[in-house]
């Protein structure tokens, strides 16, 4: 398969993009470049000075790669984007795009450029001092789409990029959660735009950092495919049907049993964990755990158009 692939999610109140570019070999991927925030950090806040990190216990503890020791990933284990690569075939995860050793040929696995607290809006996140926002995180991977052209050449960096990688963005919670219905901050906002209104500034602000993203990736977009999945369905089916997925609540999150204060103090070392995570939707008051983002991937890749069409990323990758 020659053409780019653009898959497009819309996960409750964040956007998550897919942009999948197939090999026509059915091979293996060779890597992942990951966007987005909270949902998909592999540890970029790690090396930032900020108010949100997860690098600190019992996040972790179920990411196997790390013996269970706590990456930066906002949950138990795995990442819905950790998930997909490796069930597409990938060998390695993305690495955090400023961890000190994400240099040389590691960039060929793939690269996670996802920040907690990032949004699309530059002004989404600044209660918590630092993070990277969408338009800095392309900013990062035009740096890495340049290592690549260095390391293979340009027509074999092409190749990788089109046909031997996934690309996935998540991201757009933050923009309503730690911006526009931020309490007291953004009562001004509130007052001056109306939630239609930053919407529309939302979508606004999000195609022009996919056009200058595509732009890198595809000089012109001729045989594109667009595929669009219906997360917020498959999200609200995990809520409200949990039990049938195998999971004992959808209420109660794992880790401090659902947090203080709705969340204010978050996950970390004093906190309560429940007795088994794999029956939890929630890991705490605002991330997925490992197993909700196993089902939430599975169908993403293996799902009928009730949840993304016209076709599924396994199907669209087998063309």
């Amino acid at each position: 398969m020659d053409t780019t692939a653009i898959v497009v999610f819309i996960l409750s109140s964040m956007a998550v993009i897919f942009a999948v570019f197939v090999r026509g070999d059915h091979e293996s991927l060779g890597a992942s470049y990951i966007f987005g925030d909270s949902l998909v950090d592999a540890g970029n806040n790690n090396y930032l000075s900020t108010l949100s990190k997860a690098n600190i216990r019992p996040n972790g503890i179920d990411f196997t790669a790390s013996g269970g020791q706590p990456t930066g990933r906002y949950t138990n284990g795995r990442t819905i984007g950790d998930i997909v690569g490796e069930e597409l075939g990938q060998p390695n995860y993305a690495q955090p795009f400023l961890a000190p050793n994400t240099t040389g040929r590691v960039i060929l696995n793939g690269v996670n450029y996802a920040s907690g607290g990032g949004g699309i809006m530059n002004g989404t996140g600044r209660i918590f001092v630092n993070r990277l926002s969408m338009d800095i995180q392309i900013d990062y991977f035009n740096i890495t789409r340049k290592q690549i052209d260095d390391l293979l050449g340009k027509a074999k960096a092409r190749e990788h990029i089109m046909k031997a990688s996934i690309f996935s963005i998540t991201i757009g919670a933050n923009d309503f959660l730690n911006n526009y219905l931020l309490p007291v901050i953004s009562t001004g906002v509130r007052i001056s735009e109306s939630p239609e209104g930053f919407v529309d500034d939302m979508i606004n602000n999000l195609r022009s950092q996919l056009t200058d993203l595509l732009t890198e990736l595809n000089e012109n977009l001729h045989g594109a495919t667009f595929l669009l999945g219906n997360v917020y369905d498959l999200v609200l089916e995990l809520i409200t049907n949990y039990a049938k997925h195998g999971f004992k609540t959808a209420s109660v999150a794992c880790c401090g049993n659902g947090g203080q204060f709705q969340g204010i103090i978050p996950c970390g070392p004093t906190s309560t964990i429940c007795d088994d995570r794999s029956k939890h939707v929630f890991w705490d008051p605002y991330h997925p755990s490992e197993a909700a983002n196993l089902v939430i991937a599975k169908y993403l890749i293996y799902g009928d158009t009730k949840y993304i069409s016209p076709m599924n990323i396994r199907q669209l990758r087998d063309l």
